[in-house]
């Protein structure tokens, strides 16, 4: 079948191949500038570099340092920075500094880019510092497709990102060439509500786009109705990618009031988001408007509980979808009946062949609760905590029967790992901080606080999970961990090692000692731990106040730096204002 979008895709690529530099897939590790000899050469030996891939291979500061010297030289054309996961294996404090030189490259040379792809680098929060420095610069003014798949910002990280892109909206306004962006990709970045919010915001700013994904996200109906407002004041939206959040009643009235303005819908993926029946009924009321979405290529509505009703409601609303090539409707509960009911239904509509398959199907399993008699607000009450709980089992189902030790958890620790810890995991900790410390050449007692607290940064880091169950687990070790180490060091006359030790690892102060390791662990989700756990009778009255001075303290940053962790700094320091201090 003849089809202009596919010989268009064809020919980007053709275009790509034949002007610029590519490295894509060959797993090249640029340490130094040595290192990326071969990329240079190949850059100033490129007769118009159109384009730069250097997807899958992994590039340190040195080796960034030679390119950008290159790229100021022959970066002129460059239009498509293809970086998709480029920096594995660094160290999340390399990164900024690898982009800043790469972005000042493409400032000095006078770059007009209309694709970035920074999909895949998992430089969370502290990598947008490097990145907010290009976007908000004149090669990003022209920019049409952003990708940050990925990319584990996090809700401050989301934030940061969000205001680079409105003072990149800001500053390219007063050149006269306002951003026009159309593709927007940034799907499995734990965004949660207040990333989207964020992000939101500028939508409604833009105005210009096409492509929204922020699939995976952890975000429920308050985040997804701020999209839904922000994304209404754009009206050529032809894609839109929510897969994988909590959208439920709310979300989806939510979402049903803006469809209507994208008259020219081409995919609408809401699979995976727990809209159940009532969700579902909403949604088909607005696609089913006549005339309305008749561009619609895509649709994915599966695995979200939806019942018969709203399968034969969501059939219906295809009834003018001549173009519907791919309806997803898999992992729902309409029975072998209902699954027959709404073939027959699409059959007569002539949509039958868009209908993949409904081989996986939970009617017997998820017998929907009857909700007659209750008021609206109990069962928008029930819609939230199943929304909730069955989002939890999910994270629970993906973690496998396997335990493991704490010394596993502690090499990498994460969600899933933390829920297989086995036993008392309090004093399991504990034991480990106590052998380090043995095995240490310093001031026994110096060392297991400085031990202890490491470990309870890397659990109360889980705090910010978007899994609850994760979270209650995170929380729990985190009050028992650090209740630990405040009684410890009181009967040690250990308070002021705890207190320099606490600010040296929430990157408030530098440590003196260099070996004691960096960072690795997500700041957001510690600040967010402490703000109960300052509240305890045994956190200390002089350790509260310490806190609040350094938090008080402006962070010293190079221009167009953002601290990644200003908000989450900004709602602990609030509360600290909040308690009375003796």
């Amino acid at each position: 079948m003849f089809c202009l979008g596919d010989i268009s895709e064809q020919l980007k690529d053709v275009s790509r191949k034949s002007v610029g530099v590519s490295f894509a897939g060959q797993s090249l590790v640029l340490d130094t500038a040595s290192d990326a000899l071969r990329v240079v050469e190949a850059i100033k030996a490129c007769p118009c570099l159109n384009y730069l891939d250097l997807e899958g291979n992994t590039l340190g500061i040195p080796a960034a340092e030679a390119i950008a010297e290159a790229l100021k030289e022959k970066g002129a054309p460059l239009k498509i920075a293809l970086w998709k996961d480029m920096f594995t294996g660094r160290l999340k404090t390399e990164i900024p500094k690898a982009l800043e030189y790469l972005g000042t490259a493409l400032c000095t040379a006078g770059s007009q880019l209309t694709e970035l792809d920074l999909s895949d680098n998992a430089f969370g929060p502290i990598g947008i510092q490097g990145l907010a420095n290009l976007l908000t610069s004149s090669p990003c003014y022209t920019l049409q497709e952003l990708r940050l798949n990925n990319n584990g910002l996090g809700i401050s990280g989301g934030k940061m990102l969000a205001k680079a892109l409105e003072k990149c909206l800001e500053n390219s306004s007063k050149e006269g060439t306002p951003l026009t962006l159309k593709v927007f990709i940034v799907g499995r970045n734990r965004l949660e509500n207040e990333g989207a919010q964020a992000l939101a915001s500028v939508f409604e700013k833009l105005k210009t786009l096409e492509e929204v994904v922020m699939q995976q996200n952890g975000i429920y109906h308050i985040g997804i109705a701020a999209i839904a407002q922000g994304l209404s004041a754009n009206p050529n939206l032809r894609v839109l990618n929510l897969n994988d959040n909590t959208i439920g009643l709310k979300g989806a009235k939510a979402l049903a009031k803006v469809l209507p303005i994208f008259r020219g819908l081409e995919e609408l993926n809401l699979g995976d988001c727990l809209l159940k029946t009532k969700g579902a009924l909403v949604l088909a009321e607005a696609l089913e408007i006549h005339g309305n979405h008749i561009s619609l290529k895509y649709l994915d509505l599966s695995n979200n509980e939806l019942r018969v009703d709203a399968g034969n409601a969501i059939a219906k609303a295809t009834h003018d979808k001549t173009l519907l090539t791919n309806l997803q409707l898999d992992g729902n509960c309409f029975g072998t009946e209902g699954s027959e009911k709404l073939r027959q239904i699409l059959t007569k509509l002539g949509r039958i062949d868009a209908l993949n398959s409904l081989d996986e199907d939970y009617t017997e399993d998820e017998e929907e609760e009857d909700d007659e008699g209750k008021t609206s607000e109990e069962c928008e009450s029930d819609n939230n905590e199943d929304e909730t709980s069955d989002k939890d089992k999910r994270m629970q189902d993906n973690v496998q029967s396997t335990v493991i030790t704490v010394a596993e958890f502690l090499k990498s620790p994460t969600g899933e790992k933390l829920l297989l810890l086995q036993g008392d995991n309090v004093q399991a900790f504990i034991d480990h901080a106590t052998n380090l410390a043995n095995q240490s050449n310093v001031t026994t007692e110096q060392k297991y606080i400085e031990e202890l607290l490491r470990i309870t940064m890397k659990v109360s880091a889980l705090c910010g999970s978007g899994y609850m169950n994760v979270r209650i687990k995170a929380e729990f070790l985190s009050d028992a961990l650090y209740a630990k180490l405040f009684s410890y060091a009181i009967e040690n006359n250990q308070i002021l090692n705890l207190n320099n030790a606490l600010l040296v690892n929430l990157g408030l102060i530098k440590g003196e000692d260099k070996s004691s390791g960096k960072i690795d662990w997500n700041l957001e989700g510690c600040f967010k731990a402490l703000e109960k756990i300052i509240q305890r009778d045994y956190f200390l009255a002089q350790t509260r106040s310490m806190l609040k001075i350094f938090l008080e303290r402006p962070v010293k940053t190079r221009a167009n730096v953002i601290d990644p962790f200003q908000d989450s700094k900004a709602d602990l320091k609030a509360i600290l204002d909040n308690i009375q201090v003796t």
